[in-house]
C-alpha cells in the first residue's frame, strides 16, 4: 500500500505534490476545461446539459493498460478497461440499480430489449431502430451478428469462449434488428454475461475494413457516447463527444480522457489539485479514509460481489490431499483480516458472490472456520506442510497474503509467497505450476466473467479442481433459465465445494471511485453493483452540475 502524505513532512509533500503536477499536465498536452464544482457552464438550470465540459479519469496500471489496443475482438484486456470500451462502444445492455444499489438489473442501451426462447436455449436481441456508427453506417443485425462471430474467438479473457454455443451457426439474423444466439443446451446466464463480454461491443464492419485490423486495434468506431480522437496505448486515450449518438442530447460531456497512472496516492493528489476528475478503483483503506474527510472529494464505494478466494491446485501436492486443503481453512481467519486491513468494510462469506450478487450465500453449512488448534493437529499429522502462495501485483493482494502468511505459519505451515504480473501470472496457471493462489471470483452472476466456473470448472485453466461432479453441478447452476432453479443449484455448488474444502472464501471486494464534487452520473457517484470487478459507469449521464 503506498504511504500516506499525512505522514509525510510538508516540504517533501509540497515536492512530492509538485512533481505529480507536473506529470500530469505533461500527458495531459493542454489546458484543462472542466468548472470546478460551483461553477456554470452555460447551463440554464441544474438540470440543463453541461457541454463544453471535459472529465480526466485515473485509472491504475495494475489493471494491465490496454497494449493490444481497444478492439473488442482482438484486445485482451478488456474486461480490466471496462469503462474505456463501454465509453467506446456503448454497450448492448448495463447493469442499472437504484441510487442506493439497490433493485440491480440488466438494461438495454444499444439493444431495445432481449427475448430467451427455447427453454434458455435461444436468446434473442433487438437492437434499437436507426442506430448508426460513429462513422455514420449503420448498426444492424448483420452488424451484430459479424461483431458475435467474430468476438467468441477473441484472446480475450472476456470472450464468451465457454459458451455452450451451437456450431458452425451460432448466430443468425431474424430481422433488420434482431439477432439469435444458439446454444447446445439452455443458458441462462447469458443475458448476465453479456456486459461483461466483448459481445457488449459492436464495432463497426466498413471501418474496420477500410482500416485494417492493425489501425483499427489504435482507433476502432463504435457507436458509443464518445468516439477515439487519440490513443497512446496503455498510458492515454482521448475521446471526444460522438454526434451520432442515438440519444440526441448525450453525451453531457465534450471530451473524456483516460490516463493511466501508477500509483493510487500520486492520482489522488492529482484529483485534489484539479489535474484530473476520476480515480478508479482505488483499494487502499488509509487513502479512502483520507478521501471521506476531503470536502472536495466525492467518495463512492460500490456494494460489493466479488469475493477474495484461496484457490489450491488439488492435481498436485499438497493439496491433493483433503487434510491439507482442511488445515488451510482451518488456519485461515477472514475476519480478522478484514477488520485489521479494512476495518470491516467487506462482508466475510463463506461462498462465490457477495451480498450485491446473484444467489449469494453468508453461510453454508459445515464450512470449515477459523480453528488454529485444529490446523496445528492436521499439519502434525500430515507431518509438515510447505505451500507457495500467490497472487497478482496489487496493494490489496500484497497485504492480503501477507496477512496469510502471517495467520498460516502460526499454524505451523511453511509459507513462501510470490507476487506476479498479470501475464505471468496466466503462464503460471497454464504450466500448473502452482500450489495456492490468492484470487477474486465474481460477478453480478456468479457464471459471467471471472466467475465460479472460471475458478473451479474442470476444463478451463484457471482452475485448480478436476471433479467431474461439480461440473455437472456448474452446467446445471449457468444452464437452468428458471431463478428458483439456479438458486438451488448454486446452493449445490457453495456446499459441495465447502465439503471437498477446495478453496476457502475470504471477503466480498469492491473498488472504490473517487470523483471532484460537482461531478455526478450512475456508476460514478451513485452506487451499482459490480458487473465484474469494476462498476460500469454510464458515460453517457455523466455530467457536471451547477449548485
Amino acid at each position: 500500500m503506498d504511504r500516506m502524505l499525512s505522514g509525510v513532512p510538508p516540504r517533501a509533500r509540497g515536492v512530492a505534490a509538485l512533481r505529480v503536477l507536473v506529470s500530469v499536465l505533461v500527458l495531459a498536452g493542454c489546458s484543462r476545461h472542466a468548472p470546478d464544482a460551483g461553477t456554470t457552464s452555460g447551463a440554464a438550470s441544474a438540470n440543463a446539459p453541461a457541454h463544453a465540459n471535459e472529465v480526466t479519469v485515473l485509472v491504475m496500471t495494475g489493471s494491465g493498460g490496454w497494449p493490444t489496443g481497444l478492439d473488442p475482438a482482438t484486445s485482451t484486456t478488456g474486461s480490466a478497461n471496462l469503462n474505456i470500451m463501454n465509453a467506446i462502444f456503448g454497450g448492448l445492455f448495463q447493469l442499472a440499480a437504484d441510487a442506493d444499489g439497490g433493485n440491480p438489473r440488466i438494461i438495454g442501451v444499444l439493444a431495445q430489449g432481449y427475448e430467451i426462447r427455447d427453454d434458455g436455449a435461444t436468446l434473442v436481441i433487438t437492437l434499437r431502430d436507426n442506430l448508426r456508427f460513429s462513422d455514420g453506417t449503420p448498426l444492424d443485425a448483420e452488424a451484430l451478428r459479424f461483431n458475435i462471430v467474430r468476438a467468441i474467438e477473441s484472446p480475450c479473457a472476456c470472450a464468451p469462449r465457454r459458451w455452450p454455443w451451437l456450431m458452425p451457426d451460432p448466430v443468425r439474423v431474424l430481422d433488420a434488428h434482431s439477432v439469435a444466439l444458439h446454444f447446445t443446451k439452455p443458458y441462462g446466464a447469458a443475458i448476465n454475461g453479456v456486459p461483461v463480454s466483448n459481445i457488449n461491443w459492436v464495432v463497426s464492419p466498413s471501418a474496420l475494413k477500410r482500416l485494417g485490423e492493425e489501425a483499427f486495434k489504435l482507433r476502432p468506431v463504435g457507436a458509443g457516447p464518445f468516439r477515439i480522437s487519440s490513443n497512446q496505448l496503455s498510458t492515454r486515450v482521448e475521446l471526444e463527444r460522438n454526434p451520432l449518438y442515438w440519444q440526441p442530447e448525450r453525451p453531457y460531456l465534450d471530451r473524456l480522457t483516460f490516463v493511466a497512472i501508477g500509483s493510487e496516492q500520486s492520482a489522488y493528489l492529482a484529483l485534489l489539485a484539479g489535474d484530473a476528475d476520476v480515480v478508479e478503483s482505488v483499494t487502499a483503506t488509509p487513502l479512502i479514509e483520507r478521501a471521506l474527510r476531503e470536502p472536495k472529494v466525492v467518495v463512492t464505494r460500490q456494494p460489493p460481489v466479488s469475493p477474495y478466494l484461496i484457490q489450491l491446485n488439488t492435481a498436485r501436492a499438497p493439496f491433493n490431499e483433503l487434510r491439507a486443503r482442511a488445515a488451510i481453512y482451518h488456519a485461515t481467519d477472514a475476519a480478522a483480516i478484514g477488520k485489521g486491513l479494512f476495518h470491516d468494510w467487506y462482508p466475510v462469506g463463506q461462498s462465490f458472490t457477495g451480498p450485491a450478487g446473484l444467489f449469494h450465500l453468508a453461510v453454508v453449512p459445515g464450512y470449515r472456520t477459523h480453528d488454529l488448534e485444529r490446523a496445528r493437529a492436521l499439519v502434525t499429522d500430515l507431518g509438515g506442510l510447505k505451500v507457495r502462495l500467490g497472487t497478482v501485483s496489487s496493494p490489496v493482494a500484497e497485504q492480503v497474503i501477507t496477512a496469510l502468511q502471517s495467520q498460516w505459519r502460526a499454524a505451523g505451515i511453511d509459507v513462501v509467497i510470490e507476487t506476479h504480473d498479470l501475464a505471468a501470472l496466466v503462464q503460471r496457471f497454464q504450466s500448473r505450476d502452482w500450489e495456492a493462489m490468492l484470487q477474486m471470483a465474481g460477478s453480478y452472476d456468479p457464471e459471467a466473467g471471472s466467475g465460479v466456473s472460471l475458478r473451479f470448472r474442470s476444463d478451463l485453466i484457471l482452475s485448480g479442481v478436476h471433479d467431474p461432479d461439480l461440473d455437472r453441478l456448474l452446467y446445471e447452476g449457468a444452464g437452468a433459465d428458471d431463478p428458483q432453479r439456479r438458486a438451488d443449484s448454486y446452493r449445490a455448488i457453495a456446499q459441495h465445494l465447502s465439503d471437498h474444502a477446495y478453496a476457502p472464501f475470504l471477503f466480498a471486494f469492491a473498488p472504490t471511485t473517487l470523483s471532484r464534487k460537482g461531478l455526478e452520473g450512475p456508476g460514478l457517484t451513485t452506487r451499482i453493483p459490480p458487473i465484474l470487478i469494476n462498476t460500469a459507469v454510464f458515460w453517457q449521464d455523466v455530467r457536471w452540475r451547477t449548485r
